[in-house]
């Protein structure tokens, strides 16, 4: 990218802008935006220049269950999932930008930031739209499950007791349609929260691009777009300081460093890492870096500058 520039792209979850169950408000998400932009900010303040991934599955739930609330209630449209997509890219890019620009400020630091609704192409012919297994939405009643089923097509699976619920495809990324805005965004230098949440989802029909129902993992999304703005640095900022073999089990033990193949025999012997968090996380990174890419790291927010210096963290590479 721009010359003698650092350009990372840092992942961050849609999880870590709520702490916990007592602190969902948009408040208490903005405080953890702030958190967040803290630590953004101490690797802008290194002299990296930033694209800024982020997942929102609490947030798009939350959308949907108001959307779901007011149509039960009071007759109101609902929302199709790619508008909601859309809608908490919005929302969080909000939060974030606000968050990043205040703290540039405090340290007198002069640097634009902006969010770009992003879509994001997949091919309707992967075959995750064949196996849906994203769960979103509220739970329901067996026969409310059916009548919507039948109504609107949806995909519903019984959730664990709990009730069931609606199950959408999570397809690869293919291209991303905002790609050449946000490289030039970067070149200039600006701070650019985009692919939010892995980008709504977006198909090619003879008449153009349409939205659909469906979910792009946000880690697969920022590697893919890491390596299309061919990014020095993949940065996965989750909720563990190192990732670590044998996680929560009595012989675990924490990695400083790994290869690709490292990573990949770990993957093979599928009981390092958890199905839905840290798996597709490494081999989201895999891929970047098999695709050309330098280096990953993953680490929590707090540790993002210690972990930049080499002081921890779990540093992947080729």
């Amino acid at each position: 990218m721009s010359e003698g520039k650092k350009v990372a792209v840092v992942a961050i979850g849609g999880n870590s802008l709520i702490k916990d169950k007592q602190h969902q408000t948009v408040q208490d998400q903005y405080k953890a935006a702030k958190e967040t932009a803290y630590h953004m900010v101490d690797m802008i303040e290194a002299g990296w220049d930033i694209a800024i991934g982020h997942g929102n599955g609490p947030q798009v739930g939350f959308i949907l269950r108001r959307s779901e609330i007011a149509h039960k209630v009071e007759g109101m449209h609902e929302l199709p999932l790619d508008v909601c997509g859309a809608d908490s890219q919005g929302a969080i890019g909000y939060a974030l930008q606000q968050n990043i620009q205040n703290e540039l400020k405090i340290r007198g630091i002069v640097k634009p930031v902006t969010t770009v609704v992003t879509q994001v192409r997949v091919d309707p012919t992967d075959p995750a739209f064949l196996k849906p297994t994203k769960p979103i939405g509220t739970f329901m009643e067996a026969d409310e499950a059916e009548q919507r089923k039948e109504s609107l097509g949806w995909n519903v699976v019984e959730d664990s007791g709990r009730g069931w619920r609606r199950v959408v495809p999570s397809p690869l990324p293919v291209e991303i349609m905002e790609l050449e805005a946000v490289k030039a965004l970067i070149a200039a230098g600006v701070i650019t929260i985009t692919v939010g949440g892995g980008g709504i989802p977006v198909i090619q029909t003879d008449d153009g691009i349409i939205g659909t129902a469906a979910v792009i993992d946000k880690d697969f999304a920022s590697a893919f777009l890491a390596n299309k703005i061919d990014a020095d640095m993949l940065l996965i900022s989750t909720a563990v300081e190192k990732v670590a073999l044998n996680f929560g089990k009595p012989n675990q033990v924490d990695i400083d460093q790994m290869t690709v193949a490292e990573a990949k025999k770990y993957l093979d012997e599928g009981t390092h890492f958890a199905k839905g968090s840290m798996e597709p996380k490494i081999k989201a990174i895999v891929g970047f870096l098999e695709q050309g890419g330098k280096e990953a790291l993953i680490t929590n927010p707090e540790n993002i500058g210690r972990a930049l210096k080499g002081e921890t963290g779990t540093r992947i590479v080729p």
